[in-house]
């Protein structure tokens, strides 16, 4: 039997019960800082040592985020994440730029494997070009102040039949068949967000003028063209996602009008209004998946196993070793995520189940991402494991369409099975223009950092509108539409973190291709290319797996005529 208990790494050069605090790592840092490093050798082991310090350090700050979200309403846990973000991050930045000197600036540093070190050379170059010591305190005003969207929207709850659901609880009376249920549920959260509006605003002000003065301080016009260099965007410009929504806009837009029209030739109503979209057109009730969180894990844990036995053992592991908290609960932070656990080489996943099929597609795209922190676990250095959000969400984005095939797990009858895939190829599609919206939303507002409220909210209603603004009748519902955009978290914590998504859904639609047509050879390429880490240039990573790093209008049409035809077969 596989004991799939984690064991603690042993550590060669920080002590192996270090604790976090800045006495304890000011010795370490300056160690390295002074280190003499008269051969290569001597030059890759500082880069190991230094190595073992940052993952050390990244599992710490990753517990104490961990235990934050799965509890905003614990002052001590707060406090124990801000001490980090406070106490021990503005510290650690002016040493690392000055590492990051030491190696760049080595006589021996072109010695260094440059087909291995290539990479990370790079970005290290890139952040050392953009690094301002007037910016850490901002950072550090920053990593506090986004936490506050997390407690303000974790405290979000409403009442419907007399009973307290947290708004993702309550999202699950939108897939109701009774009309006036679905109104009811869906005018309920609206108006639980119009309560936090205007705090929500003056936080993002408050955000923006931040950001725009890092951007400033780092020699940059704007906040959208320093993210573009502190986010390691080699491969594209902010061109190419403009490029990138036309085609969108193009050839997806028209394919997702066509299925709202049938949607509201199916269920009988003209217009479609916001709360008519997640229902069921078969008139049944919404797919049940599983009951029960501990439910969901088990069963997903069957469909990795059934796609390889060693993906199922990767599940199996963070199950034993507690790594899941997925059930929903008040107090409780928005959103999923999979976290890596820098230091042990597993991921901890992070959701808000509801018991519905997006919990099902949430659950595999987080697992697409844990089987890329297993795959990665080993590689040399850290650095090695800090993928672009391109090739990360290309890795969980994959596997919600890779597990298709394996569904039935969940889902005892063949009607059942057919309504999920169906749902999720039509997810898949929208998932599309709305990272679209938000791209160019965010392009508007960084680019446009003096506006105010009322003109931001203007800017989000034209660009959605571009978009088919969810493909319904937004009539009587102004207030609502224009704060749309209030629910992403992504905007208010992860800025610029978004176009990623569609450039990695094309990918994760041609590897689902390629998977059609050949599964175990499609699996192999894509198991291939996550275990790469960041070694390789992201087009390398791409070609690795099978596919094109490529947004043209071209590929765009192509694999959405693609998602059409499986739907077609769908029936």
């Amino acid at each position: 039997m596989i004991d799939l208990i984690i064991p603690k790494k042993t550590r060669t050069y920080i002590p192996q019960e270090l604790e976090i605090k800045w006495e304890n790592l000011s010795p370490i840092f300056e160690e390295l800082k002074n280190r003499p490093l008269p051969t290569v050798a001597d030059l890759e082991q500082w880069l190991k040592d230094k190595s073992e310090l940052e993952a050390a350090l990244e599992e710490d700050f990753a517990w104490r985020y961990i235990k934050m979200t799965c509890d905003t309403n614990n002052e001590a846990l707060v406090q124990s994440f801000q001490y980090f973000a406070t106490e021990i991050e503005p510290k650690i930045a002016p040493i690392n730029n000055e590492l990051n000197i030491k190696l760049v600036n080595h006589e021996l540093v072109d010695e260094l494997d440059q087909d291995k070190y290539f990479v990370y050379l790079r970005a290290i170059k890139k952040a050392l070009e953009i690094y301002r010591e007037e910016n850490i305190p901002l950072f550090t005003k920053l990593q506090v102040s986004q936490q506050k969207y997390q407690a303000i929207s974790g405290a979000m709850s409403v009442v419907i039949n007399d009973q307290e659901y947290t708004l993702e609880q309550a999202a699950t009376f939108l897939k109701d068949v009774n009309r006036g249920v679905r109104q009811q549920a869906w005018e309920a959260i609206q108006q639980r967000r119009l309560v936090n509006k205007d705090e929500l605003n003056v936080l993002f002000d408050e955000l923006i003028t931040l950001r725009h003065e890092v951007s400033l301080n780092a020699g940059f016009e704007n906040y959208r063209d320093y993210m573009f260099q502190a986010l390691g965007r080699f491969d594209y410009t902010p061109k190419d996602c403009y490029k990138f929504a036309e085609a969108i806009e193009k050839e997806v837009v028209p394919i997702l009008k066509e299925q709202a029209d049938k949607r509201a030739e199916d269920l009988g109503i003209s217009p479609l209004k916001p709360w008519d979209m997640d229902v069921s057109t078969s008139g049944k009730p919404a797919l049940k998946p599983f009951t029960s969180g501990e439910e969901l894990v088990n069963k997903t844990i069957s469909c990795f196993e059934r796609i390889d036995p060693k993906l199922g053992q990767m599940l199996a592991t963070m199950k034993a070793n507690k790594l899941f908290d997925v059930e929903s609960r008040k107090g409780k932070a928005p959103g999923g995520y999979n976290y890596p656990l820098a230091e042990t080489g597993a991921p901890f996943i992070f959701m808000n189940s509801a018991n519905t099929l997006r919990d099902l597609t949430t659950m595999v795209h987080e697992g697409g991402h844990a089987v890329h922190t297993f795959l990665t676990a080993d590689l040399e250095l850290n650095d090695f494991k800090h993928c672009p959000s391109e090739v990360a969400e290309l890795a969980s984005m994959s596997m919600e369409l890779i597990t298709m095939d394996q569904w039935d797990v969940y889902f005892d009858k063949e009607e059942d099975l057919i309504r999920a895939k169906r749902e999720q190829l039509i997810d898949v599609l929208k998932t599309l223009p709305w990272v679209a919206v938000i791209d160019q939303f965010q392009h508007w507002i960084y680019t446009n950092p003096g506006h105010n409220a009322a003109e931001r909210e203007t800017a989000f209603k034209q660009i959605y509108s571009r978009f088919g603004a969810g493909f319904t009748d937004w009539e009587g519902l102004d207030a609502s539409y224009g704060n749309l955009w209030q629910k992403q978290l992504h905007l208010f914590e992860v800025p610029f973190y978004y176009i990623e998504y569609a450039i990695a859904q094309l990918g994760a639609i041609a590897i689902y291709k390629n998977y059609k047509e050949d599964p175990a050879k499609a699996l192999k390429q894509y198991l291939d290319a996550l275990a790469l880490g960041y070694t390789k240039p992201m087009n390398e990573i791409y070609a690795t797996a099978g596919i094109k790093f490529d947004f043209s209008v071209d590929y765009v049409a192509e694999l959405a005529s693609f998602i059409k035809n499986e739907l077609a077969k769908l029936g």
